[in-house]
């Protein structure tokens, strides 16, 4: 039996839809680009070609291969969830329910880059999406003078992030409870700029930052 090729050590970006997500989900993971064409059965030459070329067009059958390894949905794969709910699937038969403890809720909050703020206002409760950070153990971000996240300065907030795997009818919540408050000091503003893990996908002059400093934070996990 012939031994696998050896992919290419330096791997370049990620190219096209399907690239990136092969690549996001591997990254989630914890597979190398090796493993998982091993897996998959596939040169791993073949999934560097899948991710780093638009134009790959790889057939269903190395798909739902590829699904299967990354434990994730044809569907998910290819990008037809894009616009759906997370969620939607079948709940387990016997799901379990634990409390993830202080350190497991900060680990999740330091990996992801987009949350839901919840603030109140004169229309009542509003839930926003927004890029976030995690420095120095609170959640930054920056926004807009007179936006929607501006809105929670002065007050008690709550931020949550999660992650549902529809495939597996599991996933986690984490939810922090907070107060934020307005960076007014320009060194501590440019250190943030600095420190930052990503800029606003809104886009636009969104020169405030903003601090939520947590009284509280919780997490949950459900498996099956």
């Amino acid at each position: 039996m012939a031994e696998p090729k050896q992919a290419n050590t330096t791997e370049g970006p990620p190219s096209g839809d399907l690239g990136r997500r092969l690549a996001a989900r591997r990254a989630q993971l914890g597979l190398t680009r090796q493993e998982t064409a091993i897996r998959a059965g596939m040169d791993p030459g073949y999934l560097q070609h899948l991710e780093e070329h638009a134009v790959a067009a790889p057939g269903q059958g190395a798909l739902l291969r590829l699904a299967e390894v990354l434990e994730t949905t044809l569907t998910a794969l290819t990008g037809g969830d894009v616009d759906r709910s997370p969620g939607p699937g079948q709940a387990g038969r016997t799901p379990t329910f634990t409390e993830l403890s202080r350190t497991e809720c900060g680990d999740l909050l330091s990996t992801h880059g987009v949350g839901r703020l919840a603030v109140s206002t004169a229309q009542g409760p509003v839930i926003v999406p927004v890029n976030y950070s995690v420095i120095e153990g609170t959640i930054v971000f920056r926004t807009a003078r007179g936006a929607t996240p501006s809105l929670g300065v002065g007050s008690k907030v709550a931020f949550e992030i999660d992650r549902i795997d529809d495939a597996f009818s599991q996933g986690w919540s984490v939810l922090v409870r907070g107060h934020a408050r307005m960076v007014t000091d320009l060194h501590e503003a440019e250190r943030l700029a600095r420190q930052a893990y990503s800029t606003p996908w809104a886009g636009g002059r969104r020169d405030l930052w903003v601090r939520v400093e947590p009284y509280a934070v919780t997490g949950r996990r459900i498996t099956v």
